[in-house]
């Protein structure tokens, strides 16, 4: 069975109706970067940032997987598939796919703030339960944090990713600028000769041998799962 890569950026939950960060109307727009998605903005006041994200998981559960998400996870009929996301939502997972791995941390998840990476105190909500009341404590005895990589953290993930990258026989890259590395460099692992999709609405320069469908990710979707059920 042949192996597809899938990457995925902020402009795969679009059409969701979760909005991206980095847009003009985006996240950022209304809260700094400093204040919310930096150690130091957690440091400074883990109330508002803790606030966030509470407003963030509440947006996510409001919301379901489109038909990006759902052509994402058909592709398991077919192929040995594995979805790497910068997203922190769950809407992968929730449309099917079976193997996701999340760069940038998980939203759905709350963790140790002394040792993120912890296991034993990572918790993960749920739609009914999915506000944290700022002061609550992690099993450490450390606040409770959003499972969240932080800008200046490390991306403990890339590593898994590149090599999932190194394997594939396809790799599609749906809704990212190609803009934010680690996650931009996968592509560098990919093995010479390897097709590569690229779905955006937007011109991306992403190379010579890139093939880019120029379309949303569900009409984007629609027609590379086509392409490749026909193959």
């Amino acid at each position: 069975m042949k192996k597809i890569v899938v990457l995925t950026g902020a402009g795969m939950s679009v059409e969701s109706g979760l909005k991206t960060f980095r847009d003009a109307d985006g996240l950022w727009e209304n809260y700094p970067v400093a204040k919310v998605a930096t150690h130091e903005g957690w440091e400074a006041d883990p109330t508002f940032v803790n606030n966030f994200y509470n407003m963030l998981r509440k947006k996510c559960w409001a919301v379901k997987p489109n038909e990006g998400h759902k052509l994402v996870a058909k592709l398991e009929e077919k192929y040995d598939v594995t979805v790497v996301t910068q997203n922190v939502d769950n809407l992968h997972e929730q449309a099917g796919s079976s193997k996701v791995i999340h760069l940038h941390g998980e939203l759905m998840k709350v963790c140790s703030s002394r040792d993120v990476d912890d296991p034993r105190y990572q918790i993960t909500l749920t739609p009914d339960n999915c506000e944290v009341e700022p002061g609550t404590k992690a099993g450490d005895g450390s606040l409770l944090r959003p499972f969240i990589v932080f800008f200046g953290e490390a991306v403990p993930m890339i590593s898994v990713a590149a090599a999932e990258a190194s394997e594939a026989d396809i790799f599609v890259i749906i809704g990212t600028s190609l803009n934010v590395y680690p996650a931009a460099g996968l592509v560098q692992y990919v093995r010479p000769g390897v097709p590569v999709y690229l779905i955006d609405p937007k011109p991306v320069s992403a190379g010579p041998n890139v093939m880019q469908i120029q379309k949303g990710a569900g009409e984007g979707m629609k027609e590379l799962v086509e392409k490749l059920f026909a193959e």
